[in-house]
């Protein structure tokens, strides 16, 4: 009766399992710019009013924002809200016991998370970006909340005010020979923005994400192209004494 029952509950969970699958290996593309100032600007935005009120970023400071535009003056009228000093670390003031008390588990700190969540089906940007687009109604889950790239997620939908309510709906998809039924998320009751408007606040929320990730790379490419042009130029050089100096050996 166990075995029988235990095959019952593996059966029931294929469909949801191979729809995760299926959503977590077709990752839409990022469409982000790092050298688009406004856009790291609104990112850092949402990030501070959205994400920083549970989550951490623990290794990055309010000062570093000074790289994306942003004066002193400006970083703490706009995006400290707690009292902190600009050159402090961006962290929460949720205690981690609370967090996990709220949702299961404690929230992890974002400060990598662009670069962590890089696998064979895409990169850490593309997955936020899906990721953050993928939630759905789920009376089921404690939050209410579900997600199709990360199934049975504990985190409930940030965002939901600005993109609205999603829902799973079997729709029916037609192509050359074909009609299938297949699982899609619908927009059930629509939020503050529209659809295209929410995915632009989206993508400038993770265009920031991977600037936090590593916040140097710009410079680091820099110093290392100069590096290479430089190390070019002592290779002609070299080359060009080499053959002065060995031209009347025969």
């Amino acid at each position: 009766m166990k075995t029988l029952r235990a095959l019952v509950a593996a059966v029931a969970l294929i469909p949801l399992l191979a729809f995760a699958s299926e959503a977590g290996l077709k990752l839409d593309r990022a469409p982000i710019d790092e050298h688009d100032m406004a856009s790291l600007q609104r990112g850092a935005h949402t990030f501070v009013n959205y994400c920083l009120n549970c989550h951490s970023a623990g290794y990055m400071r309010y000062n570093r924002l000074r790289d994306l535009g942003l004066s002193e003056q400006q970083i703490r009228d706009n995006l400290v809200f707690t009292g902190v000093k600009v050159g402090d670390l961006m962290k929460t003031a949720v205690a981690p016991l609370e967090a996990k008390e709220w949702f299961g588990t404690a929230p992890p700190d974002l400060t990598v998370v662009a670069r962590s969540r890089s696998s064979e089906a895409g990169s850490g940007t593309d997955w936020l970006y899906t990721y953050l687009r993928s939630f759905y109604r789920d009376p089921k889950r404690p939050t209410g909340w579900n997600n199709t790239v990360y199934v049975n997620v504990a985190m409930p939908h940030a965002l939901w005010q600005l993109q609205g309510e999603q829902v799973v709906k079997e729709v029916e998809e037609q192509g050359p020979g074909y009609m299938r039924m297949v699982q899609r998320l619908v927009l059930d009751k629509p939020g503050l923005l529209k659809p295209a408007e929410y995915d632009q606040v989206v993508a400038d929320l993770v265009n920031y994400m991977t600037y936090m990730s590593e916040p140097a790379r710009h410079e680091r490419v820099t110093i290392g192209l100069g590096a290479m042009i430089v190390i070019f130029i002592l290779i002609a050089l070299s080359y060009a004494l080499k053959k002065e100096y060995w031209k009347d050996v025969h």
